[in-house]
């Protein structure tokens, strides 16, 4: 089992128990939708790949993520919101594509750790940083991956590279998982405490119910 298999199966874990409920509300997401999309791509990625020209796609690795990052942009609240999740997937795909191009070995053994798993941190924290809220974040994260990926696809057609390339294959599932989950811890741990200092700093709010007992029992 993938990297990707197991954090999707945690948060599964998570998800079922309640804990992500936080996170589920400000992804427009119930607990029955999120456990349906995770296990839609879970299994998804078991199943024969979808031809499409000289590439294949994935149904779990490419299609169901790209999809859940389209639902996202619907729902998003304002156009300014879209369009910095879109602007922030691009720039991470184009970080995530030098990377891999030109500073990340293409044997893993030639690393402590996986290059994929790398990129998917490299690109959680981009995410982070220019999605700015939940939605923003794994948009940035899942879709800048899956982007780098079409983007290596299209580099390997135009030089006429004769070799079976999958969109969403192994590795790129899990950068995908690890980029879209970083993005989303971090605006959510940083987030909520940004907004704790936010409501710490404001004095509390006067009751406007009369409470005769702090008025030496007199009402009006």
């Amino acid at each position: 089992m993938s990297i990707g298999m197991v954090l999707l199966t945690a948060v599964a874990v998570l998800v079922f128990f309640g804990v992500a409920q936080r996170v589920l509300d400000k992804l427009h997401l119930s607990d029955r939708a999120a456990l349906v999309l995770i296990a839609a791509m879970f299994f998804g990625t078991l199943l024969p790949t979808i031809p499409l020209g000289p590439v294949r796609l994935s149904l779990g690795g490419a299609v169901i993520p790209a999809g859940i990052c389209i639902f996202l942009l619907i729902r998003a609240g304002t156009w300014k919101e879209r369009i910095r999740a879109l602007v922030g997937a691009a720039l991470t795909a184009g970080v995530v594509y030098v990377l891999t191009a030109y500073f990340l070995p293409d044997e893993p053994e030639k690393i402590i750790i996986d290059p994929m798993y790398i990129n998917g941190i490299v690109a959680g924290l981009l995410a982070y940083a220019l999605g700015r809220s939940r939605r923003g974040a794994f948009i940035c994260g899942v879709l800048g991956v899956l982007l780098a990926d079409v983007a290596v696809a299209v580099v390997n057609v135009a030089k006429g590279i004769d070799q079976p390339f999958i969109l969403g294959g192994a590795g790129v599932f899990d950068a995908a998982i690890i980029s879209g989950l970083i993005g989303v811890l971090l605006a959510e741990l940083i987030g909520e405490a940004t907004e704790r200092l936010a409501r710490g700093k404001k004095p509390p709010e006067s009751s406007p119910i009369h409470n005769p007992v702090r008025n030496g029992g007199k009402t009006k």
